[in-house]
């Protein structure tokens, strides 16, 4: 018996037209994940090379603007890189002064207030100043993240308060969590 050379031809020729298609297949995967921006209406053909150079540069972009985000979420979070080696893990932990921050949407009003694990009270007065000033809590939440808590207050201001209100807030929690930071 003779092994057919022709039958072997045909299978790596088979074997090759698969993985062929599935390269196919996972290119047009690739293609379809990668937003595209094209000046007309229509759309244009794209070759090959330029699908894979526009998905690398789409990478590489979400990439760093990963880094970025990662650095606003650590200097939101007090959390500061060190060259010291001798530090833990290169960040520091410390005393962390409170920060407020206000955004005002129309009537609503959310108050981010940041703070570390021993300035719990600061919750409590920040929603006094708010019914104080005549706003209606709609939610209140808070996440704790190692030793900072993140407290966000979701709060309607009346029609009778918009504007002045709205600033008369932001004065009295600004001014509240100052005269705190100095405890």
């Amino acid at each position: 018996m003779e092994n057919n050379p022709s039958s072997s031809r045909t299978d790596r020729k088979t074997i090759e037209r698969n993985r062929r298609n599935q390269m196919k297949d996972l290119y047009s995967q690739l293609h379809s994940l990668v937003p595209h921006q094209t000046s007309r209406g229509l759309q244009e053909v794209t070759s090959l090379p330029d699908q894979l150079d526009e998905a690398a540069n789409y990478i590489k972009r979400l990439q760093t603007k990963l880094e970025r985000m990662k650095e606003k979420k650590n200097n939101l979070m007090g959390i500061h890189e060190k060259s010291n080696a001798s530090t833990d893990c290169g960040m520091t932990m410390g005393f962390k002064p409170p920060q407020i921050e206000i955004h005002e949407v129309g009537s609503a009003l959310e108050v981010v207030l940041i703070t570390g694990l021993d300035f719990q009270f600061m919750f409590n007065e920040t929603i006094r100043v708010l019914h104080e000033e005549g706003a209606e809590i709609v939610n209140a939440s808070f996440t704790v993240v190692e030793d900072t808590v993140f407290h966000t207050i979701h709060s309607k201001v009346g029609d009778s308060a918009l504007g002045y209100g709205a600033a008369g807030i932001y004065e009295r929690l600004n001014k509240f969590v100052s005269d705190a930071s100095g405890i």
